[in-house]
């Protein structure tokens, strides 16, 4: 891992993205990357005539105030030791964030996000879940602030299916950054009922041409996907939910229902996803 692109909006999620971003650099020896997308309110200047006369002292303004911000935003002491670059860009949020990972090279991508109401509307229906949706690279989703980002106890959950395992070593790769233990999770739910020998022999199936080191393999039965993914990850007191995507289907195959309010708080973990 080389390049770690954060996305800054300079709101205090954007923060603690960024200080989890600075954790990781400071073990893999990346460079980070801050990218402020600079969306002009309506009818201050035109893209299609960048550059033009009329238009470049209001730019030029707003420009310079965003470098102002990120030369504050630079000076937060997690920083220190740490390569960084920043740029901002005129596009829009989602897609210029995209583009510029792939300008980038970027090995992982780090948000905030104000999500609060569970997994699903963590990483569904926001720019978030849009970048999601369509990086080609993992991203990394922040809800809170994380004193030390220390991972130990990664939960990976999914169906299982063979098709998935085009980005499973790629995930292993991840957790050896952390000497982390990876819990193999397969939820059962009424709608998509599976026996335990059923389920077991598909995760057996699904990683045994892979060295994993430190794992378990669970089977938890729960009323949806979500719930299931939330409450085994509080049981043992998970670090991350690592989570795969199918591009432009997003995460909504993962989820068959809404969850109570009780369960709202647990989605404060950290969130990973990687394409397949």
């Amino acid at each position: 891992m080389k390049n770690i692109l954060v996305p800054v909006d300079f709101s205090v999620q954007a923060k603690y993205a960024a200080k989890v971003a600075t954790d990781i650099a400071k073990l893999t020896n990346a460079k980070i990357f801050l990218l402020h997308m600079l969306e002009l309110p309506t009818g201050v200047v035109d893209p299609a005539n960048f550059g033009a006369t009329n238009n470049a002292p209001t730019t030029l303004l707003f420009l310079k105030r965003a470098h102002e911000k990120f030369e504050d935003f630079k000076k937060l002491p997690f920083f220190e030791g740490v390569e960084v670059e920043d740029s901002v860009q005129f596009h829009k949020a989602y897609d210029g964030i995209i583009e510029e990972s792939k300008k980038q090279n970027s090995d992982l991508i780090v948000m905030g996000s104000q999500g609060t109401s569970g997994l699903e509307e963590m990483l569904v229906g926001s720019n978030t879940e849009k970048v999601v949706r369509n990086s080609k690279a993992p991203v990394l989703v922040i809800k809170r602030e994380i004193e030390k980002f220390k991972v130990e106890n990664i939960v990976f959950a999914s169906n299982f299916s063979q098709k998935n395992k085009i980005a499973f070593q790629n995930i292993l790769n991840f957790a050896s950054i952390f000497n982390a233990r990876l819990h193999l999770l397969k939820i059962n739910t009424i709608h998509n009922f599976e026996t335990t020998k059923e389920s077991s022999d598909a995760i057996r199936n699904f990683i045994n041409e892979f060295d994993l080191g430190e794992y378990t393999l669970n089977i938890y039965n729960d009323v949806s996907v979500e719930a299931g993914i939330l409450n085994f990850s509080k049981v043992i007191e998970a670090d991350l939910i690592l989570l795969n995507t199918s591009g432009r289907r997003g995460l909504s195959h993962l989820f068959n229902g809404s969850i109570g309010e009780d369960l709202a708080n647990h989605a404060k973990l950290p969130v990973i996803t990687f394409r397949v």
